[in-house]
C-alpha cells in the first residue's frame, strides 16, 4: 500500500467505502471492532475521506472506560508497566526456565534450547531422569530440572515458599493454590530415593 496525498491514504485495491449509502473508494482506515491483541493485528474498517472524517469526529479511544482507566490511560508511562512472560513471578513454574534463575541469560537460553533438543530427538524426559513419573512431575512444580540435588530443592522450596505465601503477597490469596502445590511437591521430593 502506497501513502498517496493526504496523509493515511492507501491505493483502494477494489475497496468501497464501509459507509451504508456511499460507493465511493474505500481509501482511510479506521479502527475496527476488533483492536490489536495478543493474536496479531486488529481489523480496519475503510471509508472514503468524507466519511472518515465522520467516523473520526465521533470517534472516542476512551468508550467504555471509568475514570480510574482513562487517567491511567493518559499517564506518561501507560503501556511500559506490563511483564513480559520471562519476568513473571510465575515464569519457570511448568518446566520454563526463568531469566532470574541464572546468573547468565545465555544459561537461561541454553537451558531451553536444551529441552527442545531433546524434544527433537524423540527422547522422552523419564530417559534422562533418576526420579518416579510423579516425582518429575513434582521436579516440574518446582522448577528445577532432573540434576537437582537435596540442597537445590530446599533452597528452591524457601524461595517459592517466600514468593507466593500471602503473608509475602500483602495477605492476597491469588497465590495460594500454586503455594499448596509447591509444598505438596516438596513433601514428595524431600522422601526421593533419588536424593539418598
Amino acid at each position: 500500500m502506497r501513502n498517496q496525498r493526504f496523509y493515511g491514504r492507501y491505493e483502494s485495491e477494489g475497496r468501497v467505502c464501509e459507509h451504508p449509502t456511499c460507493r465511493e473508494a474505500g481509501e482511510f482506515r479506521a479502527p475496527g471492532t476488533r483492536g490489536n491483541s495478543f493474536d496479531g493485528p486488529g481489523e480496519w474498517r475503510w471509508f472514503c475521506l468524507e466519511h472518515v472524517r465522520e467516523f473520526n469526529a465521533g470517534y472516542d479511544w476512551f468508550e467504555g472506560m471509568n475514570a480510574d482507566e482513562i487517567y491511567a490511560a493518559q499517564a506518561p508511562g501507560s503501556g511500559w508497566n506490563t511483564e513480559s512472560a520471562a519476568f513473571r513471578p510465575t515464569a519457570g513454574m511448568d518446566g520454563m526456565p526463568r531469566w532470574a534463575d541464572f546468573h547468565d541469560p545465555l544459561d537461561a537460553i541454553g537451558a531451553r534450547a536444551a529441552d527442545i533438543r531433546r524434544a527433537a530427538q524423540g527422547r522422552s524426559y523419564a530417559e534422562h531422569s533418576r526420579f518416579t513419573p510423579r516425582e518429575r512431575e513434582a521436579l516440574t512444580v518446582m522448577g528445577l530440572g532432573p540434576k537437582a540435588d537435596r540442597p537445590e530443592l530446599r533452597r528452591r522450596y524457601s524461595e517459592l515458599v517466600r514468593r507466593y505465601h500471602p503473608d509475602r503477597n500483602g495477605g492476597d490469596r491469588a497465590y495460594e493454590n500454586r503455594l499448596q502445590r509447591v509444598v505438596e511437591a516438596y513433601q514428595l521430593l524431600r522422601r526421593a530415593e533419588a536424593f539418598g
